[in-house]
């Protein structure tokens, strides 16, 4: 079984108002492409990646007049994928919604929130996901109140008799969009990261629960962090990858994913990336570790399970496929993140 995450920037801007593809030669939302080559080399890295399933991040817009599920499905009948079928979640305002698509041949999957909704903040350390969560985290002894901008898509898969549960997340950026001066960039930073954090105390909560029920779990997708990316994490102590990892007493409640734990110890010299970004005061291109596969270690061990980053130029069968690696550099500014596992046993 193959488990994947991929964010597909711009996939919402690929679709019109009726989930048609625009299959056109106006320029798409990523510098120097065209729609045409977008969603061309998007549906050239789903057949090479060739996932069972696949959690996309910023998948297609779903509204009063657009469907997430209808633009993935007809995306996918277009280009004769295998995995045809799409689910969602709880929709969001942002156009950037957490969906799944997946081989239903292969696979049973089904939208399964867990947690009490609850919209007043009460002290519950996991309430479902589109509700509230209560959490101090400034220095006021006062409990904030969070909300997800984007609701982590929480899913039952079943194959073979055998189920698990996939949690995709989005977690909010911690970049200071709107800052007008230096001291801006620090008061916004600064709370961004202190939301991002309370996001992934509520993500935990929910593992937690998975774990104590001795349910296999597997946390996906682009978490916006990692150990030392920027300078505001030592106010706070550890990053958000640490959070949602967990911590390694007890026993089988720390979360396996090697590239994560590699990231952890950065004087090792090197670090493995899933996104690449352009960066306009170097002029040159920067890379990033932000997407994630994290396994319940029960599920990691029993399962043989293997990760792989499809990235253009360090993965060695990516760089020697020169269509699928010009796919990748076409479809995206972040790359798929795979986990093979011998599941269902």
């Amino acid at each position: 079984m193959r488990i994947a995450t991929y964010n597909v920037e711009w996939f919402s801007a690929l679709f019109d108002q009726t989930d048609t593809l625009l299959l056109d030669h106006e320029p798409s939302r990523r510098r120097k492409i065209t729609r045409t080559e977008q969603i061309e080399a998007i549906a050239e890295v789903f057949r090479k990646v060739d996932a069972d399933i696949t959690m996309i991040i910023e998948a297609p817009n779903s509204g009063h007049v657009q469907s997430t599920i209808r633009a993935l499905e007809r995306f996918a009948t277009h280009f004769r994928l295998r995995q045809r079928r799409a689910v969602i979640g709880f929709a969001n305002g942002t156009e950037q919604e957490i969906a799944a698509l997946y081989d239903p041949d292969r696979l049973e999957v089904r939208h399964d929130p867990r947690g009490a909704l609850n919209d007043t903040g009460s002290d519950d350390p996991a309430p479902r996901f589109d509700g509230t969560f209560r959490l101090d985290v400034d220095v006021d002894a006062q409990p904030d109140l969070h909300r997800f901008s984007k609701p982590p898509l929480e899913l039952e898969v079943t194959a073979g008799g055998k189920a698990l549960r996939l949690i995709g997340v989005h977690a909010k950026s911690k970049a200071p969009h709107g800052a007008r001066n230096a001291d801006e960039v620090t008061q916004i930073s600064i709370a961004n990261r202190r939301k991002q954090l309370a996001q992934c105390v509520w993500l935990r909560g929910r593992v937690e629960e998975h774990l104590t029920a001795d349910e296999p779990v597997i946390v996906l997708g682009d978490l916006n962090d990692g150990p030392g990316l920027d300078a505001y994490e030592k106010l706070f102590g550890r990053s958000s990858i640490e959070v949602v990892l967990g911590p390694a007493d007890p026993p089988g409640h720390h979360l396996v994913d090697p590239h994560a734990s590699a990231r952890l110890n950065p004087r090792q010299g090197w670090f493995v990336s899933t996104a690449r970004f352009y960066n306009r005061e170097f002029r040159s291109y920067v890379n990033a570790l932000l997407d994630y596969v994290m396994l319940s270690p029960d599920l990691a061990r029993s399962t043989n399970a293997k990760w792989t980053i499809w990235h253009p130029f360090d993965h060695p069968a990516c760089f020697a496929d020169e269509k699928l690696s010009r796919a990748l550099l076409t479809a995206s500014d972040h790359f798929p993140v795979s986990v093979d596992l011998n599941w269902p046993a």
